[in-house]
C-alpha cells in the first residue's frame, strides 16, 4: 500500500495510505473522460462523409489527405486548414487531383477561391453538411486561416478538356 504524502526527513513515507480502489478511482476518473473525448472526436471526424485527396508532392510522390467535402455551384469543395498544408502547396505546383468519393476515383481540377469570399464560403458549407461535428471539431482545432478549394470534376473521371478550369472563374476562383 502506498501513502499519499510523500517522504519524511528520515527518508520514510508519511501521510494516509492510498488503497488500490482509491488509486482505481482516480485512474478511471483520468481515463474515462479520456476515452470519451476521443470517442466523441473520432465520431465527429470520421462519421460522416470523408475523402481522400490524392496530390502530387514535390519530390513526385503521391500525397493522400482525407478531407471533408461539400458540393455548391457543380463542384466539390474541400477546406485546407491553414495556408500551409502540404495538399495546397501541391495543387498550386499541379492542380490536377484524383478526388476518391465513396471509394469511385475522379479526376478533377483544383482551383484555390481567394479569401476571405472562399474562407467563409467554405466554412458555411461545412458547417451546414457537418453540423454538431463541425462545431465539436471547433472547439480544439482553429480554421480562422483556411482556404476553400474547388474541385471541377468530369463524370467520366477526365481533367476538363476545355482548360476552363485554369483560367480565373467568374466566381473569384484562381487556379493553384
Amino acid at each position: 500500500m502506498d501513502r499519499v504524502g510523500g517522504l519524511g526527513q528520515d527518508g520514510r513515507m508519511r501521510g494516509a495510505p492510498v488503497s488500490g480502489r482509491r488509486r482505481a478511482g482516480w485512474i478511471a476518473a483520468i481515463l474515462i473522460p479520456a476515452a470519451a473525448f476521443g470517442a466523441v472526436t473520432l465520431a465527429a471526424l470520421e462519421g460522416q462523409e470523408v475523402v481522400v485527396l490524392r496530390t502530387r508532392a514535390a519530390d513526385g510522390g503521391e500525397r493522400t489527405t482525407r478531407a471533408w467535402i461539400a458540393d455548391a455551384d457543380g463542384a466539390a469543395w474541400v477546406e485546407a486548414a491553414n495556408p500551409e498544408r502540404p495538399f495546397l502547396h501541391d495543387l498550386a505546383r499541379a492542380p490536377d487531383v484524383v478526388l476518391e468519393r465513396r471509394a469511385r476515383p475522379r479526376r478533377c481540377r483544383a482551383r484555390v477561391a481567394a479569401n476571405p469570399e472562399g474562407h467563409d464560403r467554405i466554412r458555411r458549407l461545412l458547417a451546414a453538411k457537418y453540423g454538431w461535428a463541425d462545431r465539436w471539431v471547433a472547439l480544439f482545432a482553429d480554421t480562422g486561416r483556411s482556404v476553400a478549394v474547388r474541385l471541377d470534376c468530369t463524370a467520366d473521371g477526365a481533367p476538363p478538356a476545355d482548360g476552363a478550369a485554369l483560367r480565373p472563374g467568374r466566381d473569384g476562383t484562381r487556379t493553384g
